[in-house]
């Protein structure tokens, strides 16, 4: 039986990647773009997820709970993300109402996945300037997103 994790108990080592997450990590990456993954969990949880993912190497850098004080729906997670990614500017991918008005809250366009368990349009209600069933529906439509830079860069 796996060690139970988290305020509802659910158990991490049931939890696998999106299909398409580490691809889309890649595309982003291999069109030069900085690619920080913005988590509020744990420090060995967000371990965990690294591993599953294959992106500890990948990524330019993620966060933890110990980098903010305030969680989603407030901007502290993207404002840590924006700084370890020494930047001004980005844009958010998520799945969740929360993930969108922290985004918009930071001042950062957000791109939905419909994989969180919210509607198309309480994604964009919350601010999402796209929304797509799933990671790889994104990286076939990546071109329509503010992300093009990463498809534009990528077939040049």
């Amino acid at each position: 039986m796996g060690k139970l994790n988290g305020k509802n108990g659910a158990m991490i080592e049931e939890v696998e990647p999106l299909e398409g997450a580490r691809g889309l990590i890649e595309d982003l990456k291999g069109a030069g773009q900085t690619v920080v993954l913005a988590s509020s969990a744990k420090q060995d949880e967000v371990d965990h997820y690294l591993t599953l993912l294959d992106a500890r190497e990948l990524a330019d850098g993620w966060t933890t709970s110990a980098d903010v004080e305030a969680t989603k729906p407030e901007p502290d997670l993207i404002q840590a993300a924006m700084d370890k990614a020494q930047a001004r500017d980005g844009v958010m991918v998520g799945d969740s109402t929360w993930d969108c008005e922290a985004a918009r809250r930071a001042g950062l366009e957000t791109i939905g996945v419909l994989t969180g368990g919210f509607s198309e349009e309480e994604l964009r209600e919350a601010g999402a300037a796209a929304v797509f069933r799933s990671m790889p529906d994104l990286r076939e439509h990546l071109d329509e997103t503010p992300l093009r830079a990463a498809r534009s860069a990528r077939s040049a």
